[in-house]
């Protein structure tokens, strides 16, 4: 079973600077991690390469020093990465990225055999659009299982899974059939440690290198800024409220006397909320 887990280098978020005039995020000089929500990606792809056996590949698309991030995830157990760089992939929107993307995938499935499943996190802390694994799996043309909470089951052999996916109001439990792309969901799993064997082989292996033409690339005009279409026109910190926090107090008594004093407080100063609760109630 071959496994391919997309992971982002991002900048650290209390950190974040924003360009003046592009409106895009500058990098040069903040720390960079890699993409919280992909570590849970990473460590579930790890799980089932032990169980079912294979070959888990990490992809990345981003500036050569993101092969520090690579190198953490060989760290980890993964068996090679893959970085993708180049200049013209510079500035790219999700649009741009899943190209970038789906195009690198479908040539390493040429190079190194086609990928059963394809993992990512649910979103990324520098974005937070939750659309690059889908537009890769509708690039691909995989079926797609986003939110996913845990994986039940996988049968390579039937080339079958069932995983148990979070929606609005429950938990959805689906069946589909390989190949697909997962976004996994924060806090589904707990992270290894890295082994001494795995930091050894990580600082000897090769983070294989691919510019937009050894991926595969033919339209560099779908890359980057040129193939962005999403504007950014205009970017800016939120304003502090002016309003201060209000304490209540209540007097000793019962847990829901004290409860209900602090409600009937609430609605007292916001009366909408509770017409709003109401209104709510008699539609539900």
């Amino acid at each position: 079973m071959h496994i391919v887990v997309c992971i982002k280098q991002v900048p650290d978020s209390a950190q974040i600077r924003v360009h003046p005039v592009t409106n895009t995020i500058m990098r040069q000089g903040v720390p960079s991690i890699i993409n919280p929500y992909d570590l849970f990606a990473l460590e579930e792809a790890l799980r089932w390469r032990d169980q079912a056996g294979g070959t888990v590949t990490i992809l990345t698309m981003g500036p050569p020093m993101a092969e520090d991030t690579m190198r953490k995830a060989l760290t980890l157990g993964a068996d090679r990465a893959v970085l993708l760089t180049d200049r013209c992939f510079a500035g790219s929107d999700t649009l741009a990225t899943s190209f970038a993307l789906a195009t690198a995938i479908g040539k390493i499935g040429e190079t190194w055999g086609p990928p059963d499943i394809v993992f990512t996190g649910k979103q990324t802390i520098d974005g937070d659009t939750a659309q690059v694994g889908p537009g890769i799996a509708k690039r691909l043309r995989f079926n797609q299982l986003t939110y996913v909470a845990k994986i039940d089951s996988l049968d390579p052999e039937s080339r079958a899974i069932t995983v148990e996916r979070r929606a609005e109001g429950g938990l959805q439990v689906l069946q589909s059939r390989l190949p697909v792309l997962i976004t996994m969901l924060e806090g589904t799993n707990e992270l290894r440690r890295g082994s001494l064997d795995s930091a050894l082989r990580a600082a000897r292996a090769e983070v294989v290198r691919w510019g937009a033409a050894e991926a595969g690339v033919e339209d560099t005009a779908k890359c980057g800024l040129r193939g962005s279409p999403t504007v950014v026109k205009h970017v800016f910190a939120p304003k502090p409220r002016a309003e201060k926090a209000q304490i209540i107090e209540t007097a000793a008594g019962p847990v829901r006397t004290q409860a209900d004093a602090v409600i009937a407080a609430i609605f007292a100063r916001q009366p909408g909320i509770e017409s709003d609760l109401l209104r709510l109630a008699r539609h539900s």
